[in-house]
């Protein structure tokens, strides 16, 4: 066989050196002209193909089910059950690899991430992924730079100054430690003085007004660059045995203290620290920091391999607490303690991970009198979210616009006109808020709203089929995947649009039939499980499919972001590879499957 097969596509990439050379020792090479029959129905297959050049289209009856290009595979799963349940039609002049059966088993047998990639179902090869993932992680943690670590400011004082006077500074600046300078036997009088350090001044006896900090100063500091990794920041502390590190530059100038617990929490869960700067920011401009901290926490949290549905849950927690810091910083407390703040679509359902669009909206308590510079408010907190990086929705569907405030009577006959005469973009809007989320005030004013539009809902209702009929909006997943192999239409693809929306609406359109309350995709596939609407089955694929989409997405996002481009999550077919292609495809059939349960469950053919 020749040298050239590519073992750096999915499932040979995780072929040990020996299992490599059982593959060049087993393969062919075969031709099949255009439109020739690989295989078809009900046919017993003797070999694996792996594509290296054209085309070939997987059918069944009319249907096309999937297309397969360079470097695919077909059909794995055929062959482990021993039998071929589709037609595979060549529809470019195609030359592949044949693998034998007894090759493909033995492979099998030896490697059970081999199997599981190559015939398993979307989920149980999104696992094996994520256990592959996992051993990567914390390596790549550890080699990060110290100066992506939270450093917590610097404070300075002279060493002839009182105890009291540092004390207050700690309760003023929230800080255990000060820098203390001009101590004459310290190297370059540099010392340090801590929370411990205070606790042995109290311990001394003298008064603390007369005994200066400089007695009770430790030195030499402990210094680590910025340009250290954070592997290295460990060992300094541990063969140190301090609990904090100062970080200099390279010409040795102060950038900040790294303290043993953020530089644990930065491996452990680095949301932690963001966390830390968003209670401790006393402004907006301290809170724009922190916001800058998400995407680059996602980007660190994707490239080590975290689980997608985890880092949704710390995005939609942080950004959470955020809006509700920067809306107690904007609003006076009487409005903040009879309103509810709360946001909307992906960011409502914990599904964001980019900064996108605002969606938010306000909720006032019925015979509240709300301030007459309300308008004024909501202006500022609008700005404040551009400013931290969420661009301004499009559609205006922001508390800014008047149309999304009200009192929760004014809300409450709102979401009734948008289910029950819908016109316009009444059925979008009201999706929108389906997904609604309270992050601040009093949570409780959202949930009657949204209790009040659920006891409308009912099972059979043609308004709920209305409602869902646009998971049918963006076209069929078979012509999304054709387009992803370059046999249609050309230009990035879409994947919100491809297989994200008709998940997601197709699930809020089940949960809004069977009164669902929750407001997450993967809380509503669970709760639908659980009474028996949705398949246990079809649906992990569609949370499996989902957080795959979710990632894919994800990934060309934080491309644009490094070119500095305006992120639109779009995926360029010619950056895909092999197993996301074969992922994708598994994905959108997921979705196929999904919308004729829709179809068939809420008669959408009959709407």
């Amino acid at each position: 066989m020749p040298n050239a097969f590519n073992f750096s596509a999915s499932p040979f990439d995780c072929l040990s050196p020996g299992e490599q050379a059982l593959v060049r020792a087993s393969v062919d090479i075969a031709y099949y002209p255009e439109g020739a029959v690989v295989l078809d129905v009900g046919a017993v297959p003797e070999h694996l193909f792996v594509i290296i050049k054209g085309y070939v289209t997987q059918t069944e009856g009319e249907e096309v089910q999937a297309t397969y290009g360079p470097d695919d595979c077909f059909d794995g799963r055929g062959l482990v059950a021993g039998r071929v349940s589709s037609r595979f039609v060549v529809a470019e002049e195609l030359v592949a690899y044949q693998l034998a059966r007894a090759t493909v088993q033995e492979l099998i047998a030896r490697n059970a991430a081999f199997g599981a990639l190559l015939f398993s179902d979307l989920g149980h090869k999104l696992s094996t992924l994520a256990q592959r993932a996992e051993q990567h992680e914390m390596q790549s943690l550890l080699m990060a730079r110290v100066d992506q670590a939270y450093l917590r400011p610097a404070h300075r004082v002279h060493a002839a100054a009182d105890i009291v006077s540092v004390a207050r500074l700690f309760h003023e600046e929230r800080t255990t430690s000060v820098l203390v300078e001009g101590l004459p036997n310290a190297p370059e009088g540099l010392g340090i003085f801590t929370s411990t350090s205070l606790q042995r001044a109290i311990l001394d006896g003298r008064s603390l007004h007369t005994l200066s900090v400089g007695e009770l100063a430790a030195y030499p500091v402990v210094t680590v660059r910025a340009s250290d990794t954070i592997g290295d920041a460990m060992a300094l502390l541990l063969r140190a045995r301090v609990h904090r590190l100062v970080v200099v530059d390279g010409a040795g100038r102060v950038l900040g203290l790294l303290r043993a617990l953020d530089l644990f929490s930065f491996v452990a869960n680095q949301s932690h620290l963001i966390s830390v700067q968003i209670e401790q920011a006393r402004d907006l401009e301290m809170l724009d920091r922190a916001a800058a901290q998400v995407t680059r926490l996602v980007s660190v949290l994707y490239r080590g391999g975290t689980r997608m549905a985890l880092m949704a849950q710390l995005v939609q927690q942080l950004n959470a607490r955020l809006f509700e810091r920067a809306w107690q910083m904007i609003a006076p407390p009487e409005l903040v303690a009879n309103s509810c703040l709360f946001v909307m679509g992906s960011e409502g359902r914990g599904e964001q991970l980019l900064k996108t669009d605002q969606d938010n909206g306000l909720m006032l308590r019925d015979g509240y009198v709300p301030p007459p510079d309300l308008q004024d408010i909501c202006e500022r907190f609008s700005e404040a979210l551009t400013c931290f990086g969420y661009p301004e929705c499009k559609g205006g569907i922001m508390l800014r616009n008047a149309a999304w405030r009200g009192t929760v009577s004014e809300w409450s006959t709102r979401v009734r006109d948008w289910l029950l005469q819908p016109e316009g973009d009444s059925l979008m809007h009201l999706a929108i808020f389906l997904d609604a989320h309270a992050v601040a005030g009093d949570a409780a004013l959202l949930a009657e709203v949204r209790q009040r539009l659920l006891q409308l809902a009912t099972d059979s209702d043609p308004l709920i089929a209305r409602f869902a009929m646009a998971v049918d909006a963006f076209g069929s997943p078979a012509g999304w995947w054709n387009r992803l192999l370059g046999l249609g239409e050309e230009g990035p693809v879409n994947l919100k649009k491809a297989g994200i929306f008709p998940i997601v609406h197709g699930v809020r359109s089940l949960a809004l039939a069977r009164r669902v309350m929750a407001t997450g995709t993967a809380e509503r596939i669970a709760a639908l499980v659980a009474d028996g609407t949705l398949d246990a089955g079809l649906g992990q694929e569609l949370l499996q499919g989902l957080h795959f989409l979710m990632g894919l997405r994800l990934q060309a996002g934080l491309a644009e972001l490094a070119l500095k481009r305006e992120v639109t999550g779009n995926v360029d077919p010619a950056r895909l590879s092999s197993l996301e292609r074969d992922l994708l495809k598994d994905a959108l059939s997921a979705v196929k499957r999904f919308k004729a349960v829709l179809h068939h469950r809420l008669r959408l053919d009959v709407v």
